[in-house]
């Protein structure tokens, strides 16, 4: 393989986020950038010695065309392509983590609305994100592409992906549930998936459909899981499960058709690890509740507080070996009996596996955590050339006043009253806010200085 340089390929400013490529398709990205990336990232495969790559796409109306011209950029580059077709990005990563490849691409919009698109990489087995895709800008605009004739083959894996999924269910209860793939990318294996398991089983949008006519495929937004209460309600199912449109986020509601948010997910899941792992360190992300990490630690864990976002959950699993992780927007990463990567129809069977063992249904377990009162997670612009400023200086003030805090991501407080957390986001320009109290009269108080750290740094808070 030798490098050609070509002319080189600039993309929009907006696409190279720290933890995936992603834009607008036909205004901010399209096909000539799926071939760029293509191009650029064989360059920085083959300059390490890979040869293959795995690549799937996701059920949006773009991925077929944005899949095909990716394709052609890594046969280009000289990079040998398996294509898996269409299914989740949890797919993606199972072919990754068991095929022969060197790494792996998903053309994916996530969860995002349906005119965007993406592409979610790795690198071996680890993740692609920060100043990976950065590299990847650089490389593309200089034009300094490897250069060879890649060869492709087609590779069916939803068969094995699914099969592995039921390998690690186990429990005799027969449970009703009622599931919403939302018409993204999960509906094929969850339709296979339900198949495999006991019990009943009511699908909800399992038809594939880029369009998402239903409802927007974000299970993080409550009015997205009207529909799937609705349904749990009317047919007395024991719970409901929803996914986002690639299938790597759950939503959980309980049998009363309550939501149930990833940190309380997490108390639910972690019971089980650390009881065959005493222990083991479980990591959330700094949005999740303090009942999650002080749960962690009664029940015989080791709880590690860690910064968000899917790609660094992933290496920090990595570095401490932590056989799981989670976070509020219901990414969940299994590293206990499964790979380590975020997959919510994975993390489904789990939840299934315990209360199919347990005589306890989710709501009962869900109503034994302690009680607090919190806000949702609270965004509200700021100029990405001030966000991080703006925690730099509230964290400053925090430090000289002594206060009981945490700045691995942003800024989060200890009081007497609970915990208030300000970050920058990494992806937008928004600051995020969030807080919890025992009560409500400390919630106010604890919103009340998140409003005076805003004002001190000339920002105007969030409606609380």
């Amino acid at each position: 393989m030798r490098d050609q340089r070509e002319g080189g390929h600039r993309f929009d400013s907006t696409v190279l986020r720290e933890y995936d490529i992603r834009g607008i398709v036909g205004k901010t990205l399209g096909e000539a950038d799926a071939h760029a990336i293509g191009r650029a990232y064989a360059t920085i495969l083959a300059r390490g010695g890979a040869r293959s790559v795995a690549v799937g796409y996701d059920g949006r109306l773009s991925s077929p065309a944005l899949e095909a011209a990716l394709v052609d950029g890594f046969v280009a580059g000289g990079i040998d392509v398996v294509r898996i077709g269409l299914g989740p990005t949890p797919m993606l990563y199972f072919a990754a983590s068991t095929l022969p490849v060197d790494g792996g691409v998903m053309i994916t919009g996530s969860h995002n609305p349906a005119d965007y698109n993406g592409f979610k990489m790795m690198i071996g087995k680890k993740s692609f994100f920060g100043q990976d895709i950065q590299e990847l800008g650089r490389i593309a605009a200089s034009g300094d592409f490897s250069a060879g004739q890649g060869k492709v083959s087609k590779r069916r894996v939803l068969e094995d992906y699914v099969a592995r999924l039921l390998k690690d269910f186990s429990g005799t209860r027969r449970l009703k549930v009622a599931w919403d793939a939302g018409n993204g990318a999960t509906g094929e294996a969850l339709v296979k998936l339900t198949a495999g398991l006991p019990g009943q089983h009511i699908l909800l949008n399992e038809a594939i459909d880029g369009r998402f006519p239903a409802h927007h495929p974000d299970p993080t937004e409550p009015k997205n899981l009207a529909q799937l209460q609705e349904t749990v309600r009317r047919e007395r199912c024991d719970l409901g499960i929803a996914f986002d449109g690639d299938g790597d986020r759950i939503g959980v509601v309980d049998g009363e058709g309550r939501i149930l948010w990833g940190d309380q997910l997490m108390v639910i899941l972690a019971g089980e690890v650390v009881a065959a792992r005493p222990g083991a360190t479980i990591i959330a992300d700094v949005k999740a509740s303090q009942v999650l990490f002080d749960e962690i630690a009664r029940m015989g864990g080791t709880p590690l507080m860690w910064r968000t976002g899917h790609s660094l959950i992933k290496s920090k699993m990595a570095e401490t070996k932590a056989p799981l992780a989670g976070e509020m927007s219901g990414h969940i990463f299994f590293g206990d009996r499964y790979y380590g990567y975020d997959d919510a129809l994975y993390a489904a069977v789990r939840l299934l596996g315990i209360l199919a063992r347990s005589g306890d249904s989710i709501a009962a377990l869900r109503d034994r955590l302690p009680a607090v009162v919190n806000t949702p997670e609270l965004r509200f612009p700021c100029a990405e050339t001030r966000k991080f400023a703006v925690i730099d200086e509230v964290r400053d003030r925090l430090k000289r006043a002594g206060a009981e805090m945490s700045d691995i991501d942003g800024v989060r407080v200890r009081t007497a009253e609970g915990w208030w957390l300000l970050r920058a986001s990494n992806t937008q320009g928004v600051l995020v806010a969030r807080a919890e109290a025992r009560d409500e009269a400390g919630l106010g108080r604890l919103k009340s200085r998140i409003v005076e750290q805003l004002a001190a740094s000339g920002i105007e808070p969030p409606r609380f």
